[in-house]
């Protein structure tokens, strides 16, 4: 079984909630954590802007992670959201066996 964490922005926390929501009820994540809000500074459209946003960390098995990630664009309110993968080295066994039983 292989672990896959999901970092995601989004505009604010009820977005990051309704779409965390939504996937965690297809069963595509096993569970999201909403962070705190973050200070974004990026290039957009030739120019440099800044936005406060909110970050997340699904959590995911190797087998959804593609569908996920699809899911969390199709949903989202970006044209070009971040959603990037972390793999997960280590991890308590119990948790992975969660991990994998949540998105079955």
């Amino acid at each position: 079984m292989s672990v896959v964490s999901v970092y995601a922005v989004f505009a604010d926390a009820e977005e990051a909630e309704r779409i965390g929501r939504a996937v965690v009820e297809e069963r595509l994540a096993a569970c999201i954590n909403i962070l705190s809000p973050v200070r974004s500074i990026y290039r957009w459209k030739g120019a440099v802007e800044t936005a406060d946003e909110v970050a997340a960390i699904f959590k995911t098995s190797d087998a959804s992670v593609d569908a996920l990630i699809t899911r969390i664009a199709a949903l989202h309110s970006y044209d070009v959201p971040c959603i990037a993968t972390w793999p997960v080295d280590k991890l308590l066994g119990s948790y992975a066996g969660w991990v994998e039983d949540s998105t079955r």
